[in-house]
């Protein structure tokens, strides 16, 4: 699998060449075009970028005679460089796609002309830290994000633009940008904004209207499978081109949980995952390292934890049902299991199949059990009123000094990075999730992608599908980040220079998104996710209040999960 940084590497090594020919082309009249090289360098390009090469394209690529460019293209499928794919069920339209050997042939291509010209031409004082991220980190470190343009023409749609979303912190801050964005599309944006239940409500009982009131709709990742299966969002690629937003850029984890079947039902507009904020200070004050692991987790909690001086060791989502139940489902992916027997990959587990049916829940198992052991472990340790925290309570008490750890989404952050006055400001810092003994860590992707419901009348699509590029624009995540937002769900605006000075929290989910740490398996986006996490939700819930043990916590727990997917009406 291509990294995110190869990938990055690739293209700009790519661009670099293309050019580069271009220039020996156009300046010695001898050179002649190399039809191997330029069809190769165009269906990497294209493979990288997600854009559909037809062999017509490829052909036209190799800037040779058809005929030519033929014969070589076809010596090139007989080498193992080149693979076709049935475009559609006839088997007469195809695809051309890179082979392995090719992909694999191009990345170490580019990191040995990376070495090379660092030795002939050195690095121009570039700091190790830019190298190690992109090539050419020299040329990116000075590079920003222009602002937003206004648009060639001002959108058409009756009556304004209508969105519907999330009322959190990034969204507010689109609420808060709202005349800007209107001077750039050209037409009114009238925005509702509901909490999360009430959010998945409303986009329910408008995919029921005849006409939907909306023309773009936030949704949490975990609906995303729910909505596609219920036709309560259209696939994008119906009405798009898909290329037109640059899928490359996008975080790996953030872009393939906006998918079902194979195909985008919405664009990231906020890539978030749950992170453990800690106290930098206090963990140096106790001679105690960053936690990679549960136990370590425990252990600084433990060590931490000084309620009679009204500090607590640890903040999570603990209130009862949806809060909790999302809780349940990433601690069990922190000792290495999906909440759903998953097929399992590198890197994590295959999604792929959640419309397929037979799926089977995964919580009562070993892993199971540790999970119910570690939070009741970690219980102990926590703020005396744990069991009604949810999302913003979490982090509240982190922000103001009352706990040493938290778990919390990187859209919380603004709590205490905009607070000045704050114990936590400037002093947190940022991991994934520590992990069980035969884990490894992850950072559970949040969020939400945007998307076009599938009810939305014909007339009004073309107008949303413009705005859809806009609000998900890098020009627009960049815009976001500087007004308060610390989600991001792009590469480009990670790496730019103004943003990774507001906050330490870019590089470090740019890191973890490049060993492959980011992941959206521990909430998969299949039918009934919601029901599921709300049972996670109820049963954990009843062990933290001492009600009923471990066992029988995950007994009925399974139970439940299972009788529900069993029936007709889960989505």
């Amino acid at each position: 699998m291509v990294t995110p940084q190869a990938k990055t590497e690739m293209l700009q090594m790519m661009s670099f060449l293309d050019d580069f020919a271009d220039e020996l082309e156009d300046t010695i009249e001898l050179f002649a075009p190399n039809p191997f090289y330029r069809m190769a360098l165009h269906l990497v390009r294209g493979h990288l970028e997600g854009k559909v090469i037809t062999p017509t394209s490829l052909i036209g690529a190799a800037r040779v005679p058809y005929a030519t460019a033929t014969r070589r293209l076809k010596e090139m499928t007989d080498a193992g460089l080149v693979e076709r794919r049935p475009r559609t069920k006839t088997g007469k339209s195809f695809s051309m796609h890179p082979s392995e050997a090719l992909l694999d042939q191009w990345m170490r291509l580019s990191g040995r002309l990376r070495r090379i010209g660092d030795a002939r031409f050195g690095r121009g004082g570039a700091s190790q830290d830019t190298t190690d991220y992109y090539f050419g980190g020299s040329y990116l470190a000075a590079q920003s994000i222009p602002p937003l343009q206004v648009l060639a023409e001002p959108l058409k749609a009756s009556g304004g633009l209508r969105v519907l979303v999330h009322g959190d912190p990034t969204f507010m801050v689109m609420d808060n940008l709202k005349r800007q964005f209107e001077q750039v599309i050209g037409t009114q944006i009238h925005q509702r904004a509901f909490s999360i239940d009430r959010l998945r409500e409303e986009a329910l009982r408008n995919a029921e209207r005849k006409a939907s009131r909306y023309d773009i709709i936030a949704v949490d990742l975990p609906w995303v499978g729910s909505f596609a299966a219920r036709n309560v969002l259209m696939p994008l690629d119906d009405v798009m081109d898909i290329a037109r937003l640059d899928p490359a850029d996008f975080h790996t984890a953030g872009w393939n949980a906006a998918h079902c079947g194979g195909r985008p039902y919405g664009v990231p507009a906020q890539t978030t995952p749950e992170l453990l904020f800690y106290r930098r200070d206090l963990f140096a004050e106790a001679g105690l390292e960053p936690p990679a692991s549960t136990d370590a987790l425990l252990n600084a909690a433990k060590v931490l934890h000084e309620p009679q001086q009204g500090r607590y060791g640890i903040a999570w989502n603990a209130a009862r049902g949806t809060a909790l139940g999302h809780t349940v489902l990433m601690t069990l992916a922190d000792f290495g299991q999906p909440v759903l027997d998953l097929p399992a990959i590198a890197g994590g587990f295959d999604t792929s199949g959640l419309l397929d049916g037979d799926l089977r829940p995964t919580i009562d198992t070993p892993a199971g059990l540790l999970a119910t052991e570690y939070l009741l472990e970690m219980l102990q340790y926590s703020p005396p009123d744990i069991l009604s925290m949810s999302w913003y309570e979490r982090v509240r008490p982190y922000a103001a000094g009352k706990v040493a750890m938290a778990y919390g989404y990187t859209l919380l952050a603004p709590y205490f990075e905009l607070d000045s006055s704050s114990p936590a400001h400037g002093q947190t810092g940022y991991l994934p999730h520590p992990c069980g003994a035969d884990a490894t860590p992850v950072a559970p992707v949040g969020g939400y992608v945007m998307g076009i419901p599938a009810n939305l009348p014909p007339e009004r699509v073309p107008a949303a599908v413009e705005a859809l590029l806009v609000f998900t624009s890098p020009e627009a995540q960049k815009l976001y980040v500087q007004n308060g937002s610390r989600t991001n769900p792009r590469y480009s605006v990670g790496a730019d220079p103004e943003v990774r000075r507001i906050s330490p929290i870019f590089e470090a989910v740019d890191a973890m998104s490049w060993r492959d740490e980011l992941q959206f398996w521990p909430r998969p986006p299949m039918p009934g996710i919601n029901r599921m996490i709300q049972i996670c939700g109820e049963e954990f819930h009843d062990m933290l209040r001492g009600i009923q043990t471990p066992r029988e916590t995950l007994r009925r727990a399974q139970s439940r999960a299972e009788g529900m997917l069993r029936s007709d009406k889960f989505t």
